[in-house]
């Protein structure tokens, strides 16, 4: 595709985005902030342009993007769509991860 593919977040992984970002509201600084959300926004990017750039997971047919250190973007290729399926904390034990 030459302008990539359509992103589309199920309700799991923006619940997880919403609760990521509600952590780092009260913890992390505006410019702290400002960083992540432009890592999210390059990796978002990323996988529009190039979906088979990160690794795969140990989940077949699905791959992971690490955004920043303790977090993590699982998604796969759906036909023309870029489906998000999480968006996980590596602050939390990995049985709580849900794919």
């Amino acid at each position: 595709m030459v302008n990539g593919y359509n992103i589309f977040w199920t309700d799991h992984a923006l619940n997880e985005l919403s609760n990521t970002i509600e952590y780092l509201e009260e913890n992390w600084t505006k410019k702290d902030l400002k960083n992540f959300a432009i890592k999210l926004d390059n990796a978002l990017k990323l996988i529009s342009t190039n979906p088979y750039i990160f690794q795969n997971s140990e989940l077949i047919g699905i791959r992971r993007a690490v955004v920043a250190k303790h977090n993590s973007l699982y998604y796969r290729l759906n036909n023309e769509t870029i489906e998000i399926l999480s968006f996980f904390s590596h602050r939390q034990n990995t049985s709580k991860r849900k794919l």
